[in-house]
């Protein structure tokens, strides 16, 4: 019972390296697209230990209606679209969404604080380009491991020149959200894109600096959590019904494929349509999603099955029952 996504085909037309774990595809649409919003991501099918899965990246750099840029980030440990992104070859051919996005910008401010971590770039990237071509001031905090792990830096340097702000682990220079936050004018709109570590310090720090919560924006990678992702057990409330969901599946696919429906919008842990009660939790839950807050995410009340996980056994109540009509 998804809201209705535009599918749409095309060809992988090139295939580069960025980093050593990092590879871009260039994919060329059967047909121009329309216009769509910077940060946009499209949802791609794929198919996974056989089994045909959709995964979401987002579009990088400027827009153009007849070509899309993706990075993919090669994860051993993920849920596996990863390594069916970088199996494909110049010319395979791919179904995908048009690009869209949840990730609502106020574009009539003056001045703004972009902020990615690793792969996060990729959105940060999108949105960079359509700032400066609009002339505004914004500056960009890129958090990294190492500088070789940096994808998109030469081309973000260019962009930004002296307002690109590099934290390379290695290199001692950690991101301090405060001092960040701190040195902002008061009207400053800050987006971030980052591991699920990285958001939630930022929003821990935001908050402190006294800051409007709607002038920061956040996109997650749903791959992104705090537990590693490894199977564990769903029952559902009043049925007995109790589901294995693989490592490489989400909980919303599994409930699904098991005849459970559950609602859901966007997929990545943002818009909470997903999120479903939990009655009952034997173990941990791994909160991937950035809808709740923190003290929502404590309660354990509430999950968004679309990213988050869980270590154990986690019982939910979905609201669907088959024999209501």
């Amino acid at each position: 019972m998804r809201f209705a996504d535009h599918w749409t085909s095309g060809t992988v037309e090139t295939i580069r390296d960025l980093t050593a774990q990092i590879r871009e595809f260039t994919l060329k649409p059967d047909a121009p697209l329309s216009g769509f919003p910077p940060g946009s991501h499209i949802t791609v099918n794929l198919l996974i230990d056989e089994q045909p899965q959709t995964r979401s990246y987002s579009v990088v750099g400027a827009r153009s209606v007849d070509r899309l840029r993706i990075a993919v980030r090669l994860a051993p440990d993920s849920r596996g679209g990863s390594q069916a992104m970088w199996a494909l070859q110049p010319g395979a051919r791919l179904d995908f969404t048009a690009p869209s996005t949840l990730l609502d910008l106020d574009w009539t401010r003056d001045n703004y604080c972009l902020i990615a971590g690793g792969i996060g770039i990729t959105p940060i990237s999108a949105v960079a380009h359509a700032l400066c071509q609009r002339g505004v001031n914004a500056a960009l905090h890129y958090a990294v491991k190492t500088r070789s792990d940096a994808a998109y830096l030469d081309d973000m340097t260019a962009l930004l020149g002296d307002r690109l702000h590099v934290h390379a682990s290695d290199e001692d220079s950690r991101l301090d959200f405060a001092e960040a936050f701190a040195a902002l004018p008061a009207d400053a709109i800050a987006i971030i894109c980052g591991p699920m570590r990285m958001t939630e310090d930022a929003r821990r720090a935001w908050h402190a600096a006294g800051r409007r919560p709607t002038d920061l924006r956040y996109e997650t990678f749903g791959s992104s959590g705090l537990l590693p992702a490894t199977e564990f057990r769903v029952r559902l409330k009043g049925i007995g019904t109790e589901i294995v969901v693989p490592q490489n599946r989400s909980m919303l696919a599994t409930l699904r494929d098991a005849g459970h429906e559950v609602i859901s919008d966007c997929e990545r842990g943002e818009c909470g349509i997903c999120a479903i009660g939990v009655t009952a939790v034997d173990g941990e839950i791994d909160h991937r999603d950035v809808f709740f807050s923190a003290h929502q995410k404590q309660d354990n009340a509430k999950i968004c099955p679309c990213v988050s996980r869980a270590i154990g056994t986690v019982t939910v109540d979905t609201l669907y029952r088959p024999d209501t009509i």
